[in-house]
């Protein structure tokens, strides 16, 4: 039985990455008088490396403006996503990023079948709450049984921790949930943790494959293609029945294998 739905936030809930974080970390080295401009095919590339703190500190070691030594080199990059954070607040609070189509659908969906909700996600608490505090409200939380950050699972997709830390916060097994997720690093690391997923391909993932995901789709409001695996045709909206019908099939040949 599907039991929840566990949410990724960047790119899946919505384009937050080319419409927020990308635009706020130009604006973050433009306030710290860097010669920086990160183009959208440079952080095309970054996003291979899971969190905003991670990708700069990739990117510092490449340029001469930074200090030479590890502990500098922390220090600024620290500065500068904390700034980045703060001018990307900004962008979400003046209604510059909304949630994808048929993200607030399907929430309410779960919610009136009785099918939990969570967030599994890389990205800080504090960006969090910005964007879904904009788009669902400021009690966004009481709609969630389970949040888990970037704070709450350092080690970063596709390593599965946040996953693994979400199931013990739902007091869930793997096989009772689904994953949605936008990225490789994503549907890795939700594979790793034993769970089916929905992949929503993001702008910066369109051309990727997706191999091991339940179903792949280029937003919840357009046509998704299961797995092989999974026969029928192609649904013209992914809604929580196909899900359903889905995760029960998807889980028939694990329960014959045993």
């Amino acid at each position: 039985m599907l039991a929840a739905l566990i949410f990724d936030i960047d790119g899946t809930m919505a384009e937050t990455e080319r419409d927020g974080h990308l635009v706020a970390f130009n604006d973050a080295f433009d306030a710290h008088g860097l010669p920086w401009h990160w183009s959208v095919e440079h952080y095309s590339e970054l996003l291979q490396i899971t969190g905003g703190r991670e990708r700069l500190l990739y990117d510092m070691a490449r340029r001469k403006e930074t200090p030479t030594d590890s502990s500098g080199r922390e220090s600024m990059a620290r500065a500068l996503h904390a700034e980045k954070n703060r001018r990307y607040g900004r962008i979400v609070e003046r209604g510059g990023i909304l949630l994808r189509p048929g993200v607030t659908r399907l929430l309410r969906e779960a919610q009136a079948a009785g099918v939990r909700l969570a967030i599994a996600s890389t990205t800080s608490r504090v960006n969090a709450d910005a964007l879904l505090g904009a788009q669902l409200g400021r009690d966004w939380q009481q709609h969630f049984a389970a949040v888990i950050c970037g704070e709450d699972a350092p080690q970063r997709k596709p390593d599965p921790q946040c996953y693994l830390r979400c199931l013990e916060a739902l007091d869930l097994d793997s096989d009772e949930v689904v994953a949605i997720e936008d990225s490789p690093n994503g549907l890795a690391a939700a594979n790793a943790a034993g769970i089916a997923t929905l992949v929503t391909r993001s702008v910066f993932f369109a051309s990727h494959a997706y191999p091991g995901a339940m179903a792949v789709c280029d937003g919840l409001e357009d046509p998704a293609v299961p797995a092989p695996s999974l026969a029928g045709a192609r649904p013209a909206r992914v809604d929580l029945a196909l899900l359903r019908e889905w995760h029960a099939a998807w889980g028939e040949p694990a329960q014959a294998a045993a």
